[in-house]
């Protein structure tokens, strides 16, 4: 089994979903129009599908092991393709809603299952290369999402934003069943039904209640009760982990340093670059008059450094180490974001060029390290858990992101006169957020100096379990 070709499969479909997640903001207003309907109030599509990723998330790891990783992955670009064709022909608010919580079942499922996928049919000394490949859809989607939308609705119809996504769901389907194993765990505990409900409540009360702080969509009491409500919900969940025999987020993983590192540190870096495809849009086209397709193609630049970095990646961890590289990056990769608050209008767009490409670059560097070293010691059986915990995680801190830097520009809109946004108001932001990133580095700084050694060390010779797939994946496929 070719493995980079299963990664490729795998990051077409994270692609296929990031991208989707971030299209449609473009297209809010021109289907709102069509469908009759307040642009307002048409962004419960968005915050509907990420409420249907933080419900469904938490129950994908224990769903793959149950019935099979490719299953459950190809039945997921079976869902996430029909919701989307569905959302091309809703007719009103409601079904148009109740399309997006499908799609957002479908890509709860595919993102951490592909994910499981990877880590399961690679070894640990290719990992870092193949999830260096899983990182550039993950930074290219936000970036290319808004431009492609603009140019679907201005020049075809935004129908076709979610129509154009059944090919490549129809090919995701085949390429699954041609080339990826059945990968599965026997003596599976039984669906931990308790903590899925109260996981449910918790993220889906955080995710919606994070994502409306300054959008306008709902009541300010509302948004306080959603997120009152979630954190209820998480501090139940956390009381019954902690008795729980099979809990469906495991806690204790978060007792492995590398792991927790990943998480607790990555969830703070995403925060500033989650913020990234919410404000430089809205920076270039308020606050320099810029056209969506003209803002797009600018922002595209961190998408090509991404791309850049994908052979890079595995020699400088294994020249550097983790923890260094983890460190220092995470600083170096801040002050690009930081950077954007010295543009103004008069800034050629040759240095806004040069900074987002560098700067795409490194935070493509950092998301592969972070995702890389979050398994590298976590037992193949538990890989399932670590994955569902993790995507978790990245969920809540990119809602975070965009909620963060959506209330720094209204708290500097408060008492003024001029109720829009200025170019004056997004400096700050941009500092904000990237301040909050780099101080992930502190959360690095804890890791042994050897953290991930056993992703980055390069043997001498190379061994049978760089030739053959490990062993676990010889008995299930």
């Amino acid at each position: 089994m070719p493995r980079y070709f299963v990664t490729l499969i795998v990051a077409v479909a994270l692609f296929m979903e990031t991208m989707d997640s971030t299209v449609i903001a473009t297209s809010l207003p021109a289907i709102a129009a069509d469908l009759g309907e307040d642009p307002i109030a048409l962004k419960l599509a968005l915050t509907s599908y990420l409420l249907s990723l933080a419900v469904f998330i938490p129950i994908s790891g224990w769903m793959a092991d149950k019935f099979g990783a490719r299953t459950v992955f190809r039945a997921a670009i079976v869902v996430f393709t029909l919701g989307s064709a569905a959302c091309g022909f809703a007719q009103g608010l409601a079904d148009f809603v109740l399309f997006r919580v499908i799609q957002g079942m479908g890509g709860a499922m595919m993102v951490p299952v592909g994910r499981l996928v990877i880590l399961r049919s690679v070894p640990k000394s290719e990992l870092i290369s193949a999830l260096a490949w899983l990182t550039i859809p993950a930074l290219m989607g936000p970036v290319i999402g808004p431009p492609l939308g603009g140019f679907i609705t201005t020049f075809i119809s935004w129908r076709w934003i979610f129509w154009i996504n059944i090919p490549v769901g129809i090919l995701g389907v085949f390429l699954a069943t041609r080339y990826i194993a059945d990968i599965r765990e026997e003596g599976l505990p039984p669906l931990d039904l308790k903590g899925f409900v109260l996981s449910g409540i918790g993220l889906a009360g955080l995710a919606f209640g994070i994502t409306t702080i300054g959008q306008g969509l709902f009541p300010g009491w509302l948004v306080v009760t959603l997120l009152v409500a979630g954190a209820v919900g998480c501090f139940l969940y956390i009381r019954h982990a902690r008795t729980a025999p099979a809990p469906l987020l495991d806690l204790n993983l978060l007792k492995v340093d590398t792991f927790y590192a990943s998480v607790v540190g990555g969830f703070l870096y995403r925060i500033g670059v989650g913020a990234m495809p919410f404000l430089l849009p809205l920076f270039f086209q308020l606050g320099f008059g810029m056209t969506p397709f003209q803002s797009g193609l600018l922002t595209l630049a961190s998408a090509v450094g991404a791309v850049a970095m994908k052979t890079t990646a595995a020699p400088i961890l294994r020249r550097f180490g983790f923890r260094r590289v983890l460190m220092t990056n995470a600083v170096v990769s801040c002050l690009f974001i930081a950077a954007i608050a010295l543009f103004t209008a008069a800034t050629p767009h040759v240095v806004i060029l040069a900074v987002l490409l560098t700067g795409g670059f490194f935070k493509s560097l950092q998301f592969t390290s972070i995702n890389s070293i979050a398994y590298a010691d976590i037992e193949p059986r538990a890989m399932s858990r670590a994955t569902s915990f993790a995507s978790v995680a990245q969920q809540l801190s990119l809602s975070a992101g965009v909620a963060i830097g959506a209330l720094v520009l209204e708290i500097q809109r408060v008492g003024r006169h001029e109720v829009s946004v200025e170019a004056g108001d997004f400096p700050l932001a941009f500092v904000v957020v990237a301040v909050i990133a780099a101080s992930s580095a502190f959360i690095f700084a804890r890791l042994p100096k050897d953290a991930g050694s056993s992703l980055s060390a390069r043997a001498s010779t190379v061994g049978a379990e760089d030739q053959a797939p490990p062993p676990e994946i010889e008995k299930v496929s």
